[in-house]
């Protein structure tokens, strides 16, 4: 597919298979992309593994740079996704929140941690929501595993011999981010962002979130709320008769479609659903249903814990206050940062 950006932009794919007759109208092309992008995103071939949540979306694998020609093969993956788009035909692929920040040249924030690396993401969380003592004794210098080998990462000159305080530990979260959403990876994201250029130019998707991407690439689906009810657990008082509960799933039903995805973009990270539905969602042990928690402030906006599928909602006074913050949750959610 190495074939000039003006031949790749043409208006008109015309694909035919080996040994296959037919004429393409649209079918063989979109049958094309289905297939191509189920192996090629595949992590069995290295070069993408699964995201820490579940395992139906997926990232970019620190460890890609050991398979082989793997700038090629980034480069060849950023031009079928700008192909994909251009042409209007979907994937077989849903991609963990940073990677389509990454093609959008975003900034990553620390809800998007949560998407890579679960237990990174509790330890920085706690050390940004805890006072930090000198018991701690946390460095300015990643340890990590490659194949069994153990590395370091300085996170700036001798952090090794650094240690995280209160004052500086904001610093230290910025540069951690930096280091695991941005840097590990740096070296795969740009043959990625090459290809992605070679179809696409940054002003065509200058306006598009993280999100918004996402469905693009991937696709809408209808959601089923009768299904997603059916399999929802409740925690700390409140249970399907639960007027705040009656509530939430009152704006859920008068929803679009489109809002709806949104919803589960922010509560599970992702738009996409097992082909069993609900029942089958996945967490980052195993099987875990989509569940919702009470939260204690009336104030604050609904918060969701991706690794867990949950939604942390206030018993809010009205309907008409739990739609407002419930809104207001879906759009803020790309937005959130480190305060």
């Amino acid at each position: 597919m190495f074939e000039s950006t003006k031949c790749l932009q043409k208006n008109k794919l015309e694909i035919q298979f080996v040994g296959e007759d037919g004429l393409d109208y649209g079918g063989l092309t979109r049958e094309f992309f289905f297939l191509l992008s189920r192996e090629l995103f595949n992590p069995v071939c290295g070069l993408f593994e699964y995201s820490a949540n579940d395992t139906y979306t997926i990232q970019v694998s620190p460890k890609s740079t050991y398979v082989d020609h793997w700038q090629d093969w980034f480069r060849f993956c950023g031009r079928v996704i700008g192909m994909a788009i251009v042409h209007r035909y979907l994937l077989d692929v849903f991609f963990a929140r940073p990677f389509y920040k990454a093609l959008l040249e975003r900034p990553c924030n620390i809800g998007d941690l949560e998407f890579v690396d679960e237990q990174y993401h509790r330890s920085i969380t706690w050390i940004m929501d805890n006072e930090i003592t000198d018991d701690l004794a946390v460095p300015f210098c990643i340890s990590y595993d490659v194949f069994g080998e153990k590395r370091e990462y300085e996170l700036k000159p001798n952090g090794r011999n650094i240690y995280v305080t209160e004052s500086d530990k904001k610093e230290y979260v910025e540069l951690f981010l930096k280091w695991r959403l941005e840097q590990s990876i740096s070296e795969q994201i740009k043959p990625i962002l090459k290809g992605f250029r070679d179809i696409i130019g940054p002003e065509m998707l200058s306006t598009f979130d993280a999100n918004e991407l996402e469905l693009l690439i991937c696709g809408t689906h209808d959601i089923d709320v009768d299904d997603w009810i059916k399999n929802t657990e409740y925690r700390s008082g409140y249970s399907e008769d639960h007027q705040v509960i009656v509530w939430f799933w009152e704006a859920v039903r008068i929803m679009s479609n489109e809002k709806r995805l949104r919803l589960l973009q922010f509560i599970t990270g992702t738009s996409s659903l097992p082909v069993e539905g609900f029942a089958a969602l996945r967490g980052s042990s195993g099987l875990r249903k989509f569940c919702i928690d009470k939260l204690s402030s009336t104030d604050k906006l609904p918060r969701a814990h991706t690794c867990f599928n949950r939604l942390d909602l206030p018993a809010y006074p009205s309907y008409k206050v739990l739609y407002k913050k419930l809104v207001l949750a879906i759009e803020e959610t790309d937005n959130f940062g480190i305060e």
